[in-house]
């Protein structure tokens, strides 16, 4: 079966809504999701699982939100400030409360009548999983795979930018030479992994959208050293190609944050994958058309074994 011939953001989402895959909810980018597209996303998360569970990794289940501190200690709010998700709440006087309807009621602002919480909504998925290995890890370090919501703050009304959406994540703690190595391992394997559904997926060298002057050099940086790399899937024939999956290389960021060790006494390196579920099944949805019933019989096969 084709699949959706919409060049432009709005083309793309109308269809996706016209199918009943995608349910308009409100705010640009925060839509409603419908059950063939949470069937086909479940199918994709339980393919990468298939291959993880190889591995043999832990498995580790996050809320979607984390400790301010963490967003603090990794300097998030240095290089994407833009991004965050900050939960305030109501901490004032009964009387203070009774003005917040009334200036709603007047159309009047309110948000200053609230505080931050000690929480933010989790910008990276693997992010609350590196303080949990604060000490010394087992010889072999610590791999856990986890699924979680991620939240920043970029809306648009190009489907694939979402304010909220999900990721599966691999991550790896160990010496060096190991982690490095598993990063390039899940990179040729993510890129097989889209390949085998028939998606035109490549591989290329990214770096993460660091904001301002300092963000510049901080992207350039990461491109010299090669710490991130993104399979890019084309979605929008207008746009360039939407990074669907990543694989990056830590170094000893999180170890020297966190206080993570080897058994050595060194400090432990990291590096995670990450699949967009939401954006994977765009890109299935728009290169294979909205009925899955319809898709070629490999992808069938791999997706509903």
């Amino acid at each position: 079966m084709a699949g959706i011939s919409a060049s432009s953001a709005e083309g793309l989402y109308d269809e996706f809504v016209k199918a009943g895959l995608l349910i308009t909810a409100g705010p640009v980018g925060a839509f409603a999701r419908g059950a063939v597209f949470e069937q086909v996303l479940e199918a994709f998360d339980a393919l990468i699982l298939r291959i993880a569970d190889h591995e043999q990794v832990e498995t580790m289940t996050f809320p979607p939100v984390i400790d301010r501190a963490i967003i603090e200690r990794t300097g998030y709010m240095e290089s994407f400030p833009n991004l965050c998700g900050a939960i305030h709440s109501f901490a004032g006087s009964d009387r203070e409360a009774r003005a917040i309807p009334t200036r709603i009621a007047e159309g009047q602002a309110w948000g200053d009548l609230l505080s931050p919480t000690d929480v933010v909504l989790t910008p990276a998925a693997c992010y609350p999983f590196y303080p949990t290995c604060r000490g010394t890890v087992p010889a072999n370090g610590r791999e856990v795979t986890l699924r979680s919501w991620v939240y920043r703050q970029e809306p648009s009304i190009e489907p694939t930018r979402m304010r909220a959406f999900r990721m599966r994540e691999v991550v790896r703690i160990g010496a060096p030479d190991t982690v490095l190595a598993w990063r390039d391992q899940w990179r040729d394997r993510g890129l097989a992994i889209l390949r085998s559904l028939d998606l035109p997926a490549e591989l290329d060298i990214a770096a993460d959208p660091f904001f301002g002057r300092a963000g510049k050099m901080l992207a350039a940086g990461q491109i010299e050293q090669k710490l991130k790399f993104e399979v890019l899937i084309p979605i929008l024939p207008a746009l360039p190609p939407t990074a669907c999956a990543s694989f990056n290389y830590h170094q000893d960021k999180f170890g020297t944050i966190f206080g993570i060790r080897l058994l050595s006494g060194e400090t432990a390196h990291s590096a995670c994958l990450g699949f967009g579920l939401e954006r994977t099944v765009m890109a299935l949805f728009r290169t294979h058309g909205v009925d899955p019933a319809h898709w070629p019989a490999t992808v069938r096969a791999l997706l509903w074994p």
